[in-house]
């Protein structure tokens, strides 16, 4: 299962977002869960601006943003596309992706 966990400033803002594990909805290279979850991560974060300011990790199996302060206009509308694209392939797909939010 693909586990994600959002987290949020205090002014709402997403700073801290983790997406872990494997979905194992089909063999190794049909798995289009997984293929999807890492299309979205990795696009959203190819089009982060200000990537000095986040620690970025992306590799098989994990991806890593945070934030310690607070995010421009446009890499906010991207931290949130991800969210966002994420929600909408655990809506159809729960058995292999679950998603948490701590504030």
């Amino acid at each position: 299962m693909i586990k994600v966990i959002i987290g949020r400033a205090s002014n709402n803002q997403i700073n801290f977002l983790e997406v872990k594990g494997h979905a194992n909805s089909a063999e190794y290279g049909q798995d289009l869960v997984c293929a999807a979850v890492s299309a979205v991560v990795t696009g959203g974060f190819n089009n982060l601006v200000n990537v000095k300011d986040y620690e970025i990790k992306l590799d098989e199996g994990h991806a890593l943003f945070k934030s310690e302060r607070p995010l421009d206009a446009h890499d906010e509308v991207v931290i949130e596309t991800i969210v966002c694209g994420l929600n909408t392939i655990a809506e159809t797909n729960p058995k292999f992706i679950a998603i948490k939010t701590d504030k």
